[in-house]
């Protein structure tokens, strides 16, 4: 079996993401295994971030590295937290706390304005490394469309996955089953991608 490292310490991610790449005999492996500390996040964009952590991985360890920066963008805070997602509420934030933020901010818009579209989605751009210095790395998007409610529902999931609806589904992505939340979200989107790039090719 061959092994990635993923740049995240994120328990979630690496569930998710071993889930789909069992079919390919390919073993996600969090940074945390080699200790590897994680990089500060510079970009001004997901890929930028992407790129950043994936060649930290890769040039610590040795080994191909997968990495993805998947945030929330809200349209009426102007496309925030985006980037930012992680630490909306500031470094170390928790993900209630995130939330709250969140909320707060819709909440004060829409007392200004009266209501508000409260529509959203998940960006995730990931990015797979062969090694630190791999000058063609493979780069995919995913994209997930959704509303952000005030109440959170559900505890499959983690992030803003409490409070993103999903109108198609009738229930929030931590609602959904993992199997079809794999199929759905902007995470396994990109894996999807991923996956099909990687199919047949050799990363070493």
């Amino acid at each position: 079996m061959k092994k990635i490292v993923l740049a995240s310490n994120n328990p979630g991610k690496v569930r998710e993401i071993n889930q789909l790449f069992a079919e390919l005999n390919i073993e996600v492996v969090p940074q945390s295994d080699f200790g590897v500390a994680e990089i500060e996040e510079t970009g001004l964009t997901f890929v930028e971030n992407s790129i950043l952590k994936a060649r930290n991985a890769a040039q610590h360890t040795g080994l191909p590295a997968l990495a993805d920066d998947s945030g929330i963008e809200v349209d009426a805070l102007k496309g925030a937290p985006g980037i930012y997602s992680a630490r909306f509420a500031g470094v170390g934030a928790s993900d209630s706390e995130n939330l709250k933020k969140l909320l707060s901010e819709l909440k004060a818009i829409e007392k200004a304005h009266g209501n508000v579209t409260r529509t959203a989605r998940f960006q995730c751009l990931m990015v797979l490394m062969r090694h630190g210095n791999d000058p063609t790395p493979l780069i995919c998007q995913g994209t997930w469309q959704g509303e952000i409610i005030d109440t959170p529902q559900g505890d499959n999931g983690f992030g803003y996955d409490p409070v993103f609806y999903l109108p198609s589904e009738n229930c929030t992505s931590a609602q959904l089953p993992a199997d079809k939340k794999n199929a759905l979200s902007h995470r396994g989107k990109a894996l999807q991608c991923l996956l099909d790039k990687l199919a047949g090719n050799s990363f070493n």
